[in-house]
């Protein structure tokens, strides 16, 4: 059974910075794209970033320059360093990843999420 898992949220000051990280286990045989969604209180679910097997990137306009997404596929892990944080960065941030794991076709799977807020 596949798992994301993810670590890293807690509280930081205005203009500090945290590294999220994310981590799939399981019986995997390959993962495509990977990605890190937000969802602040009394809002939809985002996107922030995500990033290709390949190694390319997409930001949201609100994080870009501010936020790096990256990854180590021989250990199957994204990473989402978010600096400069704002308050308005405050949200539960969450795993996502298209993983294929001994079924026919890639399927997405979520992490449970994890904290994150800013606030001085």
């Amino acid at each position: 059974q596949v798992q994301l898992v993810e670590s890293g949220g807690g509280l930081v000051q205005p203009g500090g910075s945290l590294r999220l990280s994310c981590a799939a286990f399981g019986a995997i045989f390959s993962i495509n794209d990977m990605g890190w969604y937000r969802q602040a209180p009394g809002k939809e679910r985002e996107l922030v970033a995500s990033i290709s097997s390949g190694g390319s990137t997409k930001y949201a306009d609100s994080v870009k320059g501010r936020f790096t997404i990256s990854r180590d596929n021989a250990k199957n892990l994204v990473y989402l360093q978010m600096n400069s944080l704002k308050p308005e960065d405050t949200a539960v941030y969450y795993c996502n990843a298209d993983i294929h794991a001994g079924s026919v076709n890639y399927i997405n799977y979520w992490g449970k999420g994890t904290l994150v807020t800013v606030s001085s």
